[in-house]
């Protein structure tokens, strides 16, 4: 079933990120993606350079609770909270947030070709 290949591969992908391994971790992603976040944009070369120079390193990264996954023809779109640490820039932090990611099929095998990310609300 196509929805369960491509929640593997999206738990793959957080391994590879936890990695820190730059290579592998672009090898995952279309060569157009790209990441939204409250700054805006960020192109996937930015991304792996920060990851290739240590800058942005992941410690942990987990998904909380059920993800949602749906087929949009021949992409697939996979939403889930996730909770993650690391360093940027050598100082710790960790992240509460829901992330939305848009995987498609290229020469056989998925490719993120998109993430998004949003803070998950504080409660009052």
């Amino acid at each position: 079933m196509v929805e369960d290949e491509v929640r593997a591969f999206s738990a793959k992908r957080d391994a590879v990120l936890v990695g820190n391994d730059a290579a592998l971790v672009a090898a995952d992603m279309t060569d157009d993606w790209v990441y939204v976040g409250p700054d805006g944009a960020t192109p996937k070369s930015d991304i792996i350079g920060r990851i290739a120079s240590g800058r942005l390193v992941h410690h942990t990264m987990e998904q909380v609770g059920a993800d949602r996954v749906a087929r949009a023809g021949d992409a697939v779109v996979v939403t889930a909270r996730k909770a993650s640490s690391g360093t940027w820039d050598g100082v710790p932090y960790t992240a509460d947030e829901w992330l939305s990611e848009v995987y498609v099929r290229v020469g056989g095998r998925w490719l993120c070709a998109f993430s998004q990310k949003t803070p998950v609300a504080v409660a009052d």
